[in-house]
Formats: C-alpha cells, structure tokens, sequence
C-alpha cells in the first residue's frame, strides 16, 4: 500500500454497527459487561478507547510500525519513554531540540537520578565519546528544533546497536511522508501529533511507533498507569488530519523551498536554515534519508539586531506570530523568547540560537502571497 492510500485508509474500518465510514468519536468513559470480566475488548477508556485504537493503528501503519500509542500530548509521550529508565542511568540527547524537552530533561527527570549529555549530533561520531556502561538511550531530532540540524539516523542506529542502546527519534518536523526512522534503524519513534500529523492547529496529542513488541507492552502499561492518553475527541481530529497529511506535507515542502530561494537571494537575510540548501552542512545526508525537505525554516537577519527581526515579525500579514508548527497556516516564531525559552541563554548561544532568529512553519496558501509578505514584512 503506497503512502497516500495509507494516509487515507490504514487502521481504520467502517463502523460495525452502522457502517460510517468515518471512526465515530466514542465519547464514553466506560464499557458494559455482560459479565465480570467478560467484554468486547473495552473496559475503561483510559486503558482502551475505539478512536484512540484507530488513531494509533493508523500513525503506526504510517511509520512502518507494529505499534502505536496515541498520548495527551507529545511531551507525555516523552515523559512515558524516559519513565523506561532508572536513577543512574544517562541519555545522550541533540543539543539542538525542543524547549519542553529540554525542560522535561532537566527540570523533571534530573532530579530523580538520570542524568543527560547534551552534544552535537552533526558529527555522528561524536556520540561515541558519551557512551559508557549506563548509556540507555539516544534522543534525536531530524531535522532539528529550531536550527535545522540534520542528524544521520543509519550511523546513530549502528551505534546504538553496537552498544545495545535504544534510538528514540522525534520525527515531528519531518512526518512519516519524508522520512521513516524505524526503517533506518530506530527503535522508537515520537511525534508532536499537535503539529503536522493533525495539521489543522485544532488539537493537542502525542505519539509514539516502535516495533518491538515487549517495549509496546512497557510503554502501553505507563500510557496506562500514569493516565496520559489522548481523548477520543483528539483522536478523531488527527484521524481527519491524517488522509490528507501526504498532500499537506507535498505543499509544504513545495512552498518550504520557494521561500528558501527567496530568503537566499534577499540582500538583508544573513543566515538560513533549511536542509533542502545544498549549503545546509547535511545537506547529502538530508537528502539520503528524506524524501524532500519540509517547511520548517530558520534565518536571521544581517546585523543580528533582535528589535529589527521584532519589527519583522510583527509586520507579517498571512505569517501569524504564535508558538506551535505544522498547519495549514503559515507561523512565524521567536524560539529564544518562545517555544525555547526555557532553554538557558549560554545555552541557546552555543548552538546558534541567537535572539534574532526567527522560525517560520511555511503553510499551503498561495505560494506568491508568502513570497509578497516575506519580501514587505523584511522590507
């Protein structure tokens, strides 16, 4: 089954009982049995729910997976991975990654004894010299959050392997539609499902896709216990998001490039980060593991003066100011006072992320009416 034809039909049936062909949204907390123990697979919609069945078999099917589990949120499908883990334990994680899970990191789970390097991941190499005998995890982004960073997901498996370590790769900016990370050699996959799997700006979820069967069951037991999964309501929107995600994620990177170009050729834009650049520094390895390269873009502005880049992202018309990515709209992002903020500034300065970058999630409008706005928002 090709990638479009999944989108629209994998994990999901018409209903039983009337033949909808869409999943109805089972609005219900509990099941009746006809008997203590004797049920139709449901007992209590924390632990199993028919939308949120649906919602995980599809986003599996989609990453090449044998299982799903669909989360309140991202950062609870975060939170139940590193809930894997014991005092003592350490996790090699991209120095370049999302600010809320670099808050999770640090201000949660440190406190209770794990402990967490934070490198670069460009070199792939460079992991090797952080892992010692209570190494259980690399974490990885690709691209990465906000600068772009490409990280070769064939060597970061080889050397998980080599060491029997798990691989946990964020596939949020890139989508199952660009690339597949079980398929090149992780073993656990997470997605923000908030940002382009829903793609409608209307729902907050999280993701996990693995193949191993017995982790399935570790992680299905936390998504249980601790009480972090996603509403029937939510898995119904994403389930809606999703049969159109391949043609969202064609027009993102289709619009993703054009604003690239554009960005290349404008006298006042110093530096830009999208991987689709054959000057990105991964730029062979992008296009080795991606299918295309998305609409996630970073630049900043020549001078590096933060009131200017202000100036320019108060001044869009159809590129709205706000947190979050992946809609059908267009968003433009202050990382270093918004979605990273929570990320120390010595920090932020030592990968790149000055106060004057800026970060759009290019949309799907008319790609002529973002060039417009880019070139009189930048003036």
């Amino acid at each position: 089954m090709k990638f479009g034809t999944k989108a629209i039909h994998a994990g999901v049936e018409p209903d039983p009982t009337t033949g909808a062909i869409m999943t109805p949204i089972y609005q219900t907390s509990t099941y009746v049995q006809a008997s203590p123990g004797d049920h139709k697979g449901y007992e209590y919609s924390r632990t199993q729910n028919p939308t949120r069945d649906a919602a995980q078999k599809s986003i599996a099917a989609l990453e090449n997976a044998q299982h799903g589990l669909c989360f309140a949120s991202g950062l609870a499908a975060i939170d139940a991975i590193i809930k894997l883990f014991k005092p003592g334990d350490e996790i090699i994680a991209a120095n370049d990654l999302y600010g809320g899970t670099y808050r999770l990191f640090t201000k949660v789970f440190s406190k209770y004894g794990l402990k967490f390097h934070f490198i670069g991941m460009e070199n792939i190499d460079d992991i090797e010299k952080y892992v010692n005998a209570n190494t259980k995890l690399i974490w990885v982004e690709t691209p990465t959050n906000p600068m772009m960073n490409i990280i070769d997901l064939r060597g970061a498996a080889k050397i998980a392997k080599n060491h029997n370590i798990l691989l946990a790769v964020d596939n949020t900016f890139a989508t199952p539609y660009l690339q597949t990370p079980l398929d090149l050699g992780a073993d656990i996959i997470m997605h923000s499902v908030t940002k382009y799997l829903g793609g409608h700006s209307d729902v907050v979820m999280g993701a996990l896709a693995l193949n191993d069967d017995q982790l399935a069951t570790d992680l299905a037991f936390l998504q249980n216990s601790t009480g972090a999964a996603s509403a029937p309501q939510d898995s119904f929107l994403v389930l809606r998001g999703i049969k159109t995600l391949h043609l969202r994620m064609q027009r993102h990177s289709e619009n993703g490039r054009a604003v690239a170009k554009f960005l290349q050729s404008h006298p006042k834009v110093d530096k830009i980060y999208w991987p689709g650049l054959s000057t990105h520094p991964n730029h062979n390895i992008a296009r080795e593991q991606m299918k295309d390269f998305g609409g996630m873009i970073s630049f900043t502005l020549k001078g590096n003066d933060k009131e200017e880049a202000f100036r320019v992202m108060e001044s869009f018309r159809y590129f709205s100011l706000a947190e979050s990515l992946g809609g059908v709209e267009s968003l433009v992002n202050h990382p270093a006072s918004m979605t990273h903020a929570s990320i120390p500034y010595e920090e932020r300065q030592k990968i790149g992320l000055v106060d004057s970058l800026i970060r759009l999630s290019v949309g799907i409008e008319d790609q002529q009416d973002l060039l417009d706005d880019l070139k009189q928002a930048i003036g």
